[in-house]
């Protein structure tokens, strides 16, 4: 099947007719932005063949706002040599029309002949859905749905078998799908899918590993019903014998005595702790008095610094007090430098001031004088102006009209010259005296005149004759001429010229008036931009700067001529110079100013200290207070000596007692008699249990249940043996048939197998890739990696999907069914290099099929080695 040519009118954006034609046999390219109606042909593609001409569910296909639309679509292909021709119109005018060759077909015929070609369905009623799409829902890739192959191929399945069946034979018979049910559903109620037991099969299992567990409890029960037996006689000597001895009460004999040891070694320690913290205040008390007593000793050190700090003091005031002079000095001589660089300062910058307005003055009585002489020469060129501008008045002409003109004259000329080798000549050559009548006018003597039209000649005495010129575009001339004649007076009317030759002079004159007062313009622009007025302005305005400049230098006075003139800029650098010495002196004034109160302040400091500390190290007070600390410091040492002699004498003590042990052994001993005790009870409780326990399981009769429970089991093993036994024969069979209608399978599905292998090698080299029962793709191997379809990735997903597309339109071509494969914006998700593999694959289906790959990046796809045909353009 060749799609030859597409038209498509009043449908979506496309109000008016579109077609696409000269459609290749192989790859077409067809692209546009976003919004320019790719999809809206793919839809309409898809309309023609999958909608009811009838339907009234395809609104989407009615342009927006226009509701009397009738979406009409014309489609022409080629199949087996014959040519196809369908038009099909919805919604308003609601139509279907077939073509084939010579034969045709309408309405419902139509549309199942199309059905049936390319093996689709249409729904009973409402839109056409995915599951109606067959084959064509397959090759007819939507935008963003490359990737979702399985419900297109189940759809499809059965005109894809139908297609293997015609290629291979018949491989699989119903006889044989009728013994493979029969087994399958024995040995379902049997066993499950996943070959579990079910049913009664199930239950035995269940009830045969009940039996076993109650007999194994039974046995256990038994067992321990002899071991809690012996259990029994072991128990009551022990505890008879622990009743006799009772050795808890020797254990706490010899708690009570080790809690008595331990009592007096605490006792030790908190004497030894009094001890302690009497010492620690002795110690303490110690420290102060030898801190005092380092304070009294320390007087007369600090006395001796502050002389040392005393003395110092005295000698920096002196040798401050000397610098004084010389500061003085050089600040006195920084103050003359200042004022005398101040004074050349002001005389420069008057000298400068009276120049500068000189220099305004001269600059702007030159612009008096220029704008006096641009003034006068602006008047005259104004005047020319004035003088071009009424010669433009008195020629004005439009051009346009004058070219119309020429045109209209030159077209008259040729028409007559036309009218003249095609009209009907009539001539005459009269005796004297004698006239004719041509149309009313009279003729006489010789002559000759041309007609264009109908014509009656009078001859006195004679009648009359009637001309009628021949020729098929005399009438037509004649009309032309006519018309020609009226524009050429109509034109001359509205220029007011009698001649082309005048209006060629009058627009000459106009255009040569017309420059004339462009270069006015421009000489008046050169010396007035702005107009006379503004320049008579700037004028005053410059008098009147003039006027008040020489004000201003007549005001300002001239320089002191007993005071040096120097340069501006050398005054201000001297004058910048001797401000900042004047700076610098200033701040060395004010450095020797504070220098002098911090040493002076320094001095007075440091003799009042040392007045201070000697009054003090003089005091009788304190030879007093050393005294009275030495005398302390002796008694507190006697005092520590003692303590410290008895601390150590009951640290032996304490150490030969050893608490920690002492500690140890009355926790061993709580412990030993808690357990003791516990362990003799326990013992109690657990002779009572067993024996309750033994008067019950007497009771029972657990060996006569033991008995009856194996009976059982031996019943229940023999039906269980019985059903697994045929449970295995049907498996075995079923997984035999199974295997051999699945090698029919395979036989069936090779053809496909074959196809996909071809383009899968291009894709993924030593890839292989499974087709499934169903004809879907399943089972992907890579290497080592073994998955699905499914588990790959978008964009390998959307690749994968397009290769196997490929592949089912092999298998139809092969098997004489039609193909077309429609791509709308595919493989968007491809990376640079898989696209180029992509483009191989394409490029080597197109020898094959027709492919429509619609795009909107053809920058992708130019390389393709196909002419792309562009929407916007053929719009």
């Amino acid at each position: 099947m060749k799609l030859q040519n597409l038209r498509v009118e009043q449908l979506r954006q496309f109000r008016n007719p579109f077609v696409l034609d000269n459609l290749q046999p192989g790859l077409n390219l067809i692209h546009g932005p976003n919004e320019s109606g790719k999809s809206t042909l793919v839809r309409a593609i898809r309309a023609a063949f999958f909608e009811r001409y009838r339907s009234t569910a395809v609104d989407d296909l009615r342009p927006w706002g226009d509701s009397a639309a009738a979406p009409t679509v014309t489609l022409e292909f080629e199949h087996q040599g014959e040519t196809w021709r369908l038009t099909k119109s919805f919604l308003q005018r609601k139509r279907c029309d077939l073509t084939i060759g010579t034969r045709s077909f309408s309405e419902d015929d139509a549309e199942e002949k199309l059905a049936e070609l390319l093996g689709y369905q249409y729904p009973k009623r409402g839109a056409s859905k995915a599951e109606h799409w067959g084959i064509p829902g397959l090759l007819w890739v939507e935008q963003g749905t490359g990737q979702d192959l399985e419900q297109s191929v189940e759809h499809a399945g059965d005109h894809l078998k139908s297609a293997l069946n015609s290629l291979v034979g018949e491989v699989a018979s119903s006889g044989g799908d009728e013994v493979i049910e029969a087994v399958r559903v024995q040995r379902n109620q049997l066993l499950t899918g996943t070959g579990k037991p079910r049913g009664e099969y199930a239950q035995l299992d269940k009830d045969r590993f009940e039996a076993e567990q109650t007999i194994s409890e039974l046995k256990e029960r038994i067992q321990r019903y002899q071991e809690q037996v012996d259990r029994l006689g072991k128990l009551t000597k022990e505890y008879e014998r622990t009743e006799a001895e009772r050795p808890w009460e020797d254990a706490q004999r010899q708690l009570e005595e080790t809690q008595v040891r331990y009592q007096q070694v605490q006792q030790l320690e908190q004497a030894q702790a009094q001890e302690k913290a009497t010492l620690e205040q002795l110690q303490q008390s110690r420290r102060l008095l030898e801190q005092n007593q380092a304070y009294q000793e320390n007087l007369s050190r600090q006395l001796a610094a502050r002389k040392v700090d005393l003395d110092k003091a005295q000698a920096d005031v002196q040798r401050l007090e000397l610098q004084a002079p010389a500061n003085a000095a050089r600040l006195r001589e920084a103050k003359a430098a200042y004022e005398t660089a101040e004074q050349h300062v002001k005389q420069a910058r008057l000298h400068e001031a009276r120049s500068r307005l000189e220099q305004d003055a001269t600059r702007l009585e030159q612009r008096v004088q220029q704008l006096a002489d641009n003034l006068t020469k602006a008047r005259d060129y104004q005047k020319q102006v004035e003088q071009a501008r009424q010669q433009v008045r008195d020629n004005r002409i439009d051009a346009a009209a004058v070219q119309r003109l020429k045109i209209a004259e030159r077209q008259l000329n040729e028409e007559t010259i036309r009218s003249n080798a095609i009209a009907t000549r009539f001539s005459w050559n009269l005796e004297p005296e004698r006239s004719v009548a041509l149309n009313g006018d009279a003729l006489q003597g010789q002559g000759e005149q041309q007609l264009l039209e109908e014509s009656s000649v009078v001859i006195p005495g004679v009648g009359t004759l009637g001309i009628t010129p021949g020729g098929e575009s005399l009438a037509s001339t004649r009309r032309n001429l006519a018309t020609l004649q009226q524009t050429v007076a109509e034109l001359q009317s509205t220029l007011g010229v009698d001649s082309v030759l005048s209006a060629e002079n009058r627009l000459s004159a106009f255009e040569k008036a017309g420059r004339a007062q462009q270069h006015a313009e421009e000489l008046l622009k050169s010396v007035a931009p702005a107009g006379i007025d503004p320049l008579v302005i700037e004028q005053r305005e410059a008098q009147r700067e003039l006027e008040s400049a020489t004000e201003q230098l007549s005001a300002t006075p001239k320089p002191d001529a007993s005071i040096e003139v120097l340069e501006l800029v050398a005054a201000d650098a001297a004058f910048e110079r001797a401000a900042a010495a004047l700076t610098a002196a200033e701040a060395q004034d004010q450095k020797h100013r504070s220098a002098m109160m911090s040493v002076q302040q320094a001095r007075d400091t440091a003799q009042a200290e040392w007045q201070r500390l000697a009054d003090e190290e003089q005091s009788p007070e304190r030879q007093q207070q050393l005294k009275q600390i030495a005398d302390e410091l002796l008694g507190l040492g006697r005092k520590a000596k003692a303590l410290e002699e008895s601390i150590e004498r009951r640290s032996r003590e304490i150490l030969n007692a050893r608490p920690d042990i002492l500690k140890q052994d009355i926790e061993r001993y709580q412990r030993t008699i808690a357990n003791l005790r516990q362990t003799h009870e326990a013992r109690g409780r657990e002779l009572r249990d067993i024996k309750v326990r033994l008067e019950a399981w007497g009771a029972e009769g657990l060996e006569e249940q033991l008995n009856d429970q194996e009976a059982e089991l031996e019943r229940c093993y023999r039906r269980y043996q019985e059903l697994h036994r045929r449970a295995r024969a049907l498996d075995l069979l079923l997984t035999l048939l199974t295997e051999k209608r699945q090698a029919l399978t395979r036989r069936l599905q090779a053809p496909l197998q074959k196809h996909l292998d071809h383009y899968l090698s291009v894709l993924f080299p030593q890839a292989t890739l499974e087709v499934d029962e169903h004809l879907r793709p399943g089972t992907f191997t890579r290497g080592a990696e073994l998955g699905q379809v499914t588990e790959l990735s978008f964009g390998a997903r959307e690749q994968m999907g397009l290769i196997s597309r490929l592949a089912y339109a092999d298998l139809l071509r092969e098997a004489g069914r039609p193909t077309l494969i429609i791509l709308d914006d595919t493989l968007v998700h491809s990376d640079e290099e898989r696209l180029d593999d992509m483009k191989r694959i394409l490029f080597d289906a197109a020898t094959r099929h027709q492919l429509l790959l619609f795009t909107c990046h053809p920058e992708k796809w130019q390389d393709l080695g196909v002419p792309p045909v562009d929407i916007q353009a053929r719009k």
